[in-house]
């Protein structure tokens, strides 16, 4: 199965409280294959606030042969992002390893990943498709960038466009006005003051397409942007600048 997970979903059981997630709806929804030999193994996982494409297997040997997929690092993804201001260049890469900064520093944020020479090597690819601003936010200018990860570390394209210069709109913990957003959004939830300094309530990353080639030929999925990122980006909210 293909998913296209919505904002703000979970994708497995991971935090107090047990809130609905993406595997409970699959077990659900599958109950009847389940019952029959079948299983839902999430091949694909986005973050939390992440929306998109996810990839399910529905059976042992699809798990097998996913695995199989991954391991050889078979699986080109491609992202969407809304990002602060205009790259410079209209297709860039960053070259950075990752760490997690809670190994070599405090932080208040466990999971947070830093660039660092001790790191795991990780490499971006990026596109800008369109550069716009918007009246709406005293002119702020911002830009749809396309995302191809070459390695699949934690937070890797999130902490890239922060390297680069342009953080993804509405990120919370790499974003434009720093992690402090994720600990006040921890406290207290989502607020008026948290959204004049992120713009959107959900981090404006989307997994727009999925691919990969084997013996039985090539398979490509894709999904558009959800209305909440198409409306950030319309000519109704400013004039687009391409």
């Amino acid at each position: 199965m293909v998913v296209d997970k919505p904002s703000h979903l979970l994708v497995h059981p991971s935090v107090p409280g047990n809130p609905s997630t993406l595997w409970d709806g699959l077990k659900e929804y599958l109950a009847f294959e389940i019952a029959n030999g079948g299983q839902v193994s999430i091949i694909t996982r986005l973050d939390r606030e992440t929306s998109g494409i996810v990839l399910v297997a529905t059976t042992a040997a699809a798990a097998r042969r996913f695995g199989l997929a991954m391991q050889a690092k078979s699986f080109r993804k491609t992202y969407l992002a809304i990002v602060w201001g205009w790259p410079t260049d209209d297709k860039f890469e960053i070259d950075a390893a990752l760490r997690r900064k809670g190994e070599i520093e405090k932080s208040p944020v466990w999971v947070k990943q830093i660039v660092h020479p001790d790191g795991k090597s990780s490499q971006t690819a990026f596109r800008v498709l369109k550069r716009f601003d918007r009246i709406t936010n005293n002119g702020h200018r911002f830009a749809l960038v396309e995302c191809f990860p070459k390695t699949g570390r934690m937070h890797q394209i999130r902490v890239h466009l922060q390297q680069a210069g342009h953080p993804i709109i509405g990120d919370k913990l790499y974003g434009k006005p720093g992690e402090h957003c994720y600990l006040d959004f921890i406290e207290t939830g989502w607020t008026p003051s948290l959204e004049k300094k992120l713009l959107l309530n959900r981090q404006a990353l989307h997994a727009s397409k999925l691919s990969w080639s084997d013996e039985q030929g090539q398979h490509e999925w894709s999904c558009p942007l959800p209305q909440t990122l198409q409306k950030f980006i319309s000519t109704e909210n400013g004039p687009i600048l391409s």
